[in-house]
């Protein structure tokens, strides 16, 4: 039986389609041939007829130029899947949906430019949530694949979890691409807010929605942001501490984490103290769920503007769920939305703030309440990404070990907002220590519990 599970560094294969031992060719036929091995069990891609030829053709002009090695592009022949509400050249737009592709088309995507002319190939469109709100799409987690994936960019972490591709772009509103990242034990990046432009994106709430990636590890994800991310500042990262200062948000938003996620946690904290780190516990967020009455007043409140022409006019075409939250929007007027922006505004201030006075460089959480649940019915929750999107910070997920039914965990790193090559940095040295975390598995071993 074909193991659903694969693991494809997107810096060495960019290494070595950059230096000639590798060919793109080669890189598609691989890509290719792993979509056609395990793609009808995960289902991560929006089917494609012709997928290969189309590849191959874009291959065979990016191998014939240039012969210079050291003139080769950053993402030279790297196979990358794109998350089905971003618009590329030559691929339909379905978002999810049931609406025609011809009325959700446009121009493509600013990101999908920037890959283009890194000199990546686009491998096809990955599966979302309708329209990347709730209703999950077909997508099965390659670690089990009776539990979900993760939304709504289910289809892009599940894509580099089962070795389809070594990089995807996914797009995050509350938690569309750390959950998933947590779930399917990939690294999941999302930038500040607006660092990777959203042109060309069919929006969920566009003052949230953020454009991301994913890699099997972090300098995966690095090497990406510095061809997608604006003003990506390398050179900034250099000789730093390779220490941050990690902050522990406790209070009722870590609360919302279960008990096997919240061990976990505890085990992660322990191994990065026992490595040097410096570790506070700062108390913050009393008032969360004001916090999520306000994100989600925005939030639907923005979903239903961005589909009020296409409701109108193919309302019954859309899923229950993203109905529920187009509705929900439609009974939100203008004055609570206002209300709603001013609060997110002091929210904002206040946690920078509160990161200032404890001398915080990252925030450190789950990725998400527990492990992927089982099941194909939800995508399961943001919450724990919710305070952090809301505040546009940049976040990512790295793998943290396993929960005692084998599936991975992550653990959630915070940076301070326009500092993304900061929170990289930081966060490579972290994933060394976590990757080793998780020792309530089947092989029956428990971690130490949890402080009261």
């Amino acid at each position: 039986m074909t193991t659903l599970l694969g693991q494809r560094s997107l810096v060495q294969e960019a290494a070595a389609l950059r230096a000639g031992t590798d060919d793109p060719v080669d890189a598609v036929h691989r890509t290719c041939d792993r979509i056609d091995a395990v793609d009808p069990q995960v289902r991560a891609f929006v089917p494609e007829a012709g997928r290969r030829t189309r590849l191959l053709e874009a291959a065979r002009r990016s191998a014939a130029a240039p012969p210079d090695h050291a003139d080769r592009p950053v993402l030279h022949g790297i196979p990358v899947g794109i998350k089905d509400i971003v618009h590329a050249d030559g691929l339909p737009t379905r978002a999810g949906s049931a609406l025609p592709p011809e009325v959700l088309g446009g121009l493509q995507a600013g990101v999908v430019g920037r890959l283009r002319a890194a000199g990546a190939l686009i491998a096809g469109k990955t599966v979302t949530a309708e329209f990347a709100v709730t209703a999950p799409g077909p997508t099965r987690n390659p670690h089990n694949p009776a539990h979900t994936p993760g939304g709504s960019s289910s289809g892009s972490a599940a894509a580099v979890a089962a070795g389809m591709v070594p990089l995807a772009i996914g797009t995050q509103t509350v938690g569309s691409m750390i959950r998933p990242a947590a779930y399917c034990g990939v690294v999941g990046f999302k930038p500040s807010y607006g660092r990777i432009p959203a042109d060309g994106v069919i929006p969920n709430a566009a003052s949230f929605d953020t454009l991301g990636c994913y890699a099997t590890e972090v300098a995966g994800v690095a090497l990406a942001a510095s061809v997608l991310v604006d003003g990506w500042r390398a050179q900034e990262t250099a000789g730093r501490a390779p220490r941050p200062v990690l902050g522990v948000p406790t209070g009722p938003y870590l609360e919302r984490a279960d008990a096997e996620a919240l061990d976990a946690f505890e085990e992660q904290q322990e191994l990065l103290r026992a490595a040097g780190y410096v570790v506070h516990e700062v108390p913050v967020m009393d008032d969360f769920e004001r916090i999520v009455e306000q994100l989600f007043t925005m939030n639907r409140y923005e979903v239903a503007r961005a589909h009020a022409d296409w409701f109108a006019r193919f309302g019954d075409r859309y899923r229950q769920e993203t109905t529920s939250a187009i509705r929900q929007g439609q009974t939100i007027g203008d004055a609570a939305y206002e209300a709603a922006r001013e609060r997110r505004e002091a929210f904002r201030a206040r946690l920078a703030a509160d990161r200032a006075a404890a001398g915080i460089d990252l925030w450190i959480a789950p990725s998400a309440t527990g492990p992927a649940p089982a099941g194909l019915d939800s995508t399961g929750s943001s919450i724990m990404c919710l305070p952090w999107s809301n505040a546009g910070l940049p976040a990512v997920s790295v793998p943290a070990g396993q929960a005692a039914n084998g599936l991975p965990l992550g653990l959630q790193l915070v940076g301070r907002f326009g500092a993304d090559e900061d929170l990289l940095h930081g966060a490579a040295g972290i994933e060394r220590v976590v990757n080793v975390a998780g020792s309530r598995r089947a092989d029956g071993r428990t971690r130490p519990g949890r402080r009261g």
